[in-house]
């Protein structure tokens, strides 16, 4: 190790320092790359296997993005104190790394490659998403992997203009947060959230952030140059075309007809009694130990005639396999408040994708806390996205929500956080679960049409109805290409691409593309962008149709939240110590209470009778107490000099004995005993918070000012025999301290 050379190499990146910087650590893997940006340092490192494993017909590639606490100074949080299973923005960023990286190796390369990116140091100012990127890509590319990198990433922020790599600090405030990434000639990948952009405000944001894209992969060729391993050979395997060129002369039309029915459920019935046939036919002579080989073979074969056939058609006559143009949308159905007793329900169908999602509102302090190593504590808008099986009519073994699952969630979730009301408008924490009932493409998009239509069932007041729709890409040899409209399942799976627009009719609110390609052009995004605004506007005008804003009236079984603004200064006594107050509270009335550090207090319950009891009690604990106030209040201690009179709990006053009655008092227990309720007003409050009460001024009807200015000067609490206490008890009298006798 210690003759190890090490390489690095520097450029300035959108006004920061990027360096890229391999020979230091993990020397065994294929590829160890460390990037650091600002104080922000991801290890990324590569290992492949020395050949595919026997059977294996796909890419094996797996991407791990390790959150580590120790990056950030934290000890985790866990009981074990370390960390634990990945955290829901690992997950999103081993995708984030994942999508752009894997079109780029080749064709027929199903070697493992495993790339684990660790974070070493992350300053809350440098984003570490699309540096995960940079350091997996040019691991790669200095290793001896098939690769054909490098790629670059950016984040892209929408202020005045657009600006490349704003801080993590800036993004809480930007319209955009857009994640470009991008070899030297075309984008990869784009993924986003934004505030209603444009489409062309959008797509030049694309644009900016590829130029930079452009400089980052200069970098690692940079790097490449210095220190880079030459590439293994690969050649994918020529394929034998005689097996699939017999099997189309035998099918004749049949394979057509089967094909193109619009009917999902009748085209696989079809296509798969066909397939069946076939598979019979051509393994009909084959030796019985053969049979399995020449099966595998037919397979093949009759996945690359599905392939041909549903691109070929799309490019020569622009005809999908369910007879729609490429602009055309599914029929879509629409309809809200279906399920009972929940906050919120919307279903959504678009042909064969169905998604009903259910809204749940809570308190405040149901927020979910983050734990991760990001700028955020938590979140008060939470979604979650299911896959059974049953969806796709198969049967398969249900488990933990999946990295598509969570993704998919996230996608939806982000699609909707620009039309959501602030906290101080609507203080709910929503919870929105997504059901996929049936799908066949873009279940994802269905999601945000269907929680859109949720949330105005439930009665939250969002801006304006948000709705997605995804758009497919078929590109051909000969630089044809067809942009498809509202793509369904084998079109998505067949196809070149995966461009999912969500927004309003004012802008777009969410963007992910992924590719299969090395790359698609400006013009066909530019394309994509339309076709899936006037895909958006047409859907929204069938969501309008059966509701256009929020209900005015959240459902009977939602809770109520009531708002109270009580002085910061007031915030310890309503807690009171350790807490005690305000567990008294919520055990006495079975309201929830939250407390912000702004004096924002939140009530919430089901119950409208143990709200009205909760808010009372804190506002009697929280109010302040005016001169000229006249209180009922409770004796609950007598001295020589006066008489202490509780007020609202905690508050306690003092009547001198010369307030006492109009005429002269010789001992206060000759007017008042300890639990006697009386009449008293309020004559003066000093800078300290002590209270001057009066039991004469009701009796003889005289002003707070008139007591005040009639009375002797309000003496100082200490030995004086008209001393006094008052303001905040905190569970504690105070007034029973020893005290000088006159």
């Amino acid at each position: 190790m210690a003759n190890q050379q090490v390489f690095s190499v520097s450029a300035e990146i959108a006004g920061r320092t990027m360096t890229l910087e391999t020979g230091r650590f993990a020397e065994q893997a294929d590829g160890a790359v460390t990037v650091r940006y600002g104080d922000t340092m991801l290890l990324a490192t590569v290992v492949a296997a020395k050949s595919a494993r026997e059977g294996v017909d796909f890419f094996p590639l797996t991407v791990d993005y390790e959150e580590k606490m120790y990056a950030a100074g934290k000890i985790p949080g866990s009981f074990f104190k370390r960390e634990g299973r990945a955290t829901t923005t690992a997950i999103l960023t081993s995708r984030l790394t994942d999508r752009p990286l894997r079109p780029l190796f080749p064709e027929g390369y199903f070697n493992e490659v495993q790339i684990i990116v660790t974070t070493f140091s992350i300053d809350l100012i440098n984003d570490p998403g699309p540096l995960a990127i940079i350091a997996a890509s040019a691991a790669l590319s200095i290793s001896d992997i098939p690769f054909s990198g490098p790629v670059g990433a950016v984040t892209v922020g929408f202020f005045d203009g657009h600006q490349i790599n704003p801080t993590m600090e800036d993004m809480q405030h930007s319209r955009l947060d857009l994640v470009v990434a991008g070899t030297k000639d075309a984008v990869l990948m784009v993924e986003a959230g934004a505030s209603e952009l444009t489409e062309s405000e959008m797509l030049d944001g694309v644009i900016k952030g590829h130029q930079v894209c452009q400089q980052i992969c200069d970098l690692q060729n940079q790097l490449v140059a210095l220190c880079g391993k030459p590439k293994l050979p690969f050649s994918a395997p020529v394929q034998d075309r005689s097996l699939e060129n017999a099997m189309l002369a035998w099918m004749g039309n049949r394979l057509s007809e089967a094909m193109l029915d619009s009917d999902k459920q009748a085209r696989q019935d079809r296509t798969n009694a066909l397939h069946a046939e076939v598979i019979a036919h051509f393994t009909a002579d084959e030796p019985e130990e053969e049979v399995d080989a020449r099966k595998k073979a037919v397979q093949a074969a009759w996945e690359n005639i599905e392939y041909e056939f549903v691109r070929n058609a799309i490019l020569d006559s622009g005809a999908r396999v369910d007879g729609r143009t490429t602009e055309e949308i599914r029929p879509i159905s629409v309809d809200v408040g279906v399920i009972p007793r929940v906050h919120g329900s919307g279903l959504f169908t678009r042909g064969q994708t169905q998604v009903l999602t259910i809204t749940t509102l809570g308190s405040p302090a149901e927020e979910q806390q983050l734990d991760d190593l990001g700028i955020e504590k938590s979140k008060r808008y939470i979604h979650h996205y299911n896959f059974p099986p049953f969806s796709t009519g198969e049967v398969k073994r249900l488990s933990a929500p999946r990295r598509r699952d969570i993704g998919h969630g996230a996608l939806a979730e982000r699609s909707l956080v620009a039309v959501l009301p602030s906290k101080d408008e609507f203080p709910y924490t929503m919870r929105l679960v997504s059901e996929v009932l049936s799908s066949n493409g873009s279940s994802s998009m269905a999601s945000v049409c269907g929680s859109s239509l949720s949330l105005m069932d439930a009665g939250v007041p969002i801006k304006r109805p948000v709705a997605g729709v995804a758009m497919g890409l078929v590109t051909g040899k000969d630089g044809k290409w067809r942009v498809l409209t509202d793509i369904q399942g084998i079109e998505d799976h067949l196809g070149d691409m995966d461009f999912k627009v969500a927004g309003t009719n004012e802008g777009i609110t969410g963007l992910q593309m992924d590719i299969k390609t090395t790359g698609i052009t400006y013009d066909i995004m530019r394309v994509a962008f339309e076709q899936a605004r006037k895909a958006r506007l047409f859907i929204l005008d069938k969501m309008n149709a059966v509701i256009q804003q929020a209900r005015g009236d959240l459902a009977n079984t939602a809770p109520r939240i009531i708002t109270l603004q009580i002085p910061v200064d007031k915030i310890g006594a309503l807690i009171g110590p350790g807490g005690k107050t305000i567990r008294g509270i919520i055990e006495t009335t079975g309201a929830t209470v939250d407390v912000e550090d702004d004096g924002r207090v939140f009530v919430t319950t089901a119950d409208g009778e143990a709200a009205k009891k909760a808010v009372g009690m804190i506002e009697a604990l929280t109010r302040e107490i005016k001169v000229g106030e006249i209180f009922l209040g409770k004796v609950v201690s007598i001295k020589d000099f006066g008489a202490f009179v509780n007020l609202t709990p905690g508050k306690d006053g003092m009547v001198h004995i010369s307030e006492l009655d109009v005429n002269r008092v010789n001992s206060v227990e000759d007017v008042v005993k300890v639990g006697d309720e009386i009449n008293v007003m309020v004559i003066n409050v000093d800078a300290g918070g002590k209270i001057s009460l009066s039991r004469r001024a009701i009796l003889t009807g005289e002003s707070a000012e008139e007591r005040r200015a009639a009375g002797r000067p309000a003496p100082d609490r200490g030995g004086d025999r008209g001393g006094f206490r008052g303001g905040d008890r905190g569970g504690d009298r105070g007034g029973d301290r020893p005290r000088r006798r006159p």
